[in-house]
């Protein structure tokens, strides 16, 4: 009888980050004979995988913000999704799907349950909210056999602060969980923008350098510092121009007067939110992230070193990974508009410096950061994740695809801890002590017990 490719179902709180993050990788799957699932909130985004990556979609709204009521719904969304695909693996990323999607592979009893740890909360939170932070993302971690961290220092973090066990978690290749496509980043082939178009009073000299940035205009991504750097800078380089590529964030809003700064300022350029920003890169000539944390393995510092950038960002996690400080660009205290200033004005004063960095940061994205060597050790993880998964393990399809597992294959192999097993008692109990509803852990506990009836009948 013929049996069924393997399905892998991505999670995620939102639909843009595997629009982003799994560009390519999807289509390298899929060819070695994956079924591909997307679960994640509604929205364009999540329309456009079906077309460009020909995934499965499924629309689950998973809120971003702590929202009980809410979260239990998705909860129990997920947990419909999961039964009806009957996914051979579930791929879990950004931290409130990964929780949730978690809960729910476990209840389902997906046999392969892999957490892709791209930013850890635990890292920028501080006060009464970290405790209960960390115990949710050490939850996820003990709901899933795997865990994948995206950076080095990221691996590092997790096991000091005890997300991770000692010996728990790997880091695929070098790092990145889609690394970077270097010919379609690479400064040869590619035109610059003409800032005028978005700035018409831009004219003569201004503009001939460029501070850029791209990603989400936030709080947390420093751009409240960086405004503050560029009031130092502004006067002594008359002929430079700050260039910010990006939507405006509304949940961590910069202030309302960094924003009307930087919208009143005529050398400051506001492009809005781009899907190829590769126009954008070629026009910068100083690239800056000052990155407040909770980064992962950031992808635009490397986007900018493969376009011959240097990069000046945060010492904070995954930026230390993206930067080679002194070697590719410059890393400086994070929250420090200062050291970041300093920074910007040494790279304005050598230009030399500039091309320097900008050129050992190049070689070393084509060198340790194309895609296809992540894409293929992400492959290998999925593969002896099969093999391991049940008692017939995985199949090669003769064209190499890979084959779902037996009917009988429940567990890929034993919970990573002792106190796994009475795991629905404990997410009954933490969770519903920590909002302090007793109704919800009473409701919780019943959920729990009908759906693990489910399971084992």
């Amino acid at each position: 009888m013929k049996r069924e490719n393997a399905k892998i179902a991505f999670v995620t709180t939102i639909p843009m980050t595997q629009w982003t993050f799994l560009r390519g990788q999807n289509a390298y799957m899929r060819e070695r004979g994956f079924e591909l699932h997307a679960i994640s909130s509604p929205g364009p985004y999540l329309d456009q995988l079906v077309h460009r990556d020909r995934v499965a979609a499924h629309p689950v709204t998973i809120s971003r913000k702590i929202a009980p009521v809410s979260d239990l719904v998705t909860l129990f969304r997920l947990i419909i999704v999961l039964r009806r695909i009957r996914p051979s693996i579930v791929h879990l990323s950004t931290s409130k799907g990964a929780l949730l999607g978690a809960i729910a592979a476990w209840i389902t009893g997906v046999p392969i349950r892999i957490f892709l740890v791209r930013t850890l909360f635990t890292e920028n939170v501080r006060g009464f909210w970290r405790f209960p932070l960390r115990w949710l993302e050490r939850l996820t971690v003990r709901l899933c056999h795997m865990s994948i961290c995206v950076a080095p220092s990221q691996l590092d973090f997790a096991r000091a602060e005890g997300i991770l066990g000692r010996e728990q978690g790997i880091v695929p290749a070098h790092g990145m969980s889609n690394g970077i496509d270097s010919e379609r980043f690479d400064p040869a082939v590619v035109e610059a923008a003409d800032l005028a178009t978005w700035r018409p009073g831009l004219t003569g000299s201004i503009g001939t350098t460029v501070i850029g940035f791209v990603g989400r205009l936030a709080r947390d991504k420093g751009i409240e510092d960086l405004f503050d750097a560029w009031q130092e800078v502004r006067s002594e380089s008359p002929d430079a121009v700050l260039l910010l590529v990006g939507p405006w964030e509304e949940e961590d809003e910069v202030s309302q007067a960094v924003r009307l700064g930087l919208e009143s300022d005529p050398r400051v350029v506001l492009v809005g939110n781009h899907n190829d920003v590769t126009q954008f890169y070629k026009r910068i000539s100083i690239f800056v992230y000052p990155s407040h944390g909770t980064e992962g393995f950031p992808n635009a510092p490397m986007e900018a070193a493969a376009m011959a950038l240097p990069v000046i960002a945060s010492r904070v996690v995954g930026c230390v990974d993206a930067v080679v400080d002194g070697v590719t660009g410059t890393l400086v205290p994070p929250r420090d508009p200062r050291a970041l200033a300093a920074a910007i004005r040494r790279y304005l004063k050598d230009p030399e410096l500039r091309g320097e960095h900008g050129r050992a940061g190049r070689e070393r994205v084509v060198r340790d950061f194309r895609q296809e060597p992540i894409w293929e050790a992400l492959y290998q993880v999925y593969l002896q994740a099969l093999k391991k998964g049940g008692r017939r393990g995985a199949e090669l399809a003769p064209e190499g695809g890979v084959r779902a597992l037996g009917r009988g294959s429940r567990t890929m192999c034993r919970d990573p801890s002792p106190q796994a097993a009475p795991i629905r008692v404990e997410v009954a109990n933490k969770v519903g002590s920590m909002l302090g509803r007793s109704f919800l852990r009473t409701w919780l506990h019943d959920v729990v017990r009908r759906v693990a009836a489910l399971r084992s009948g």
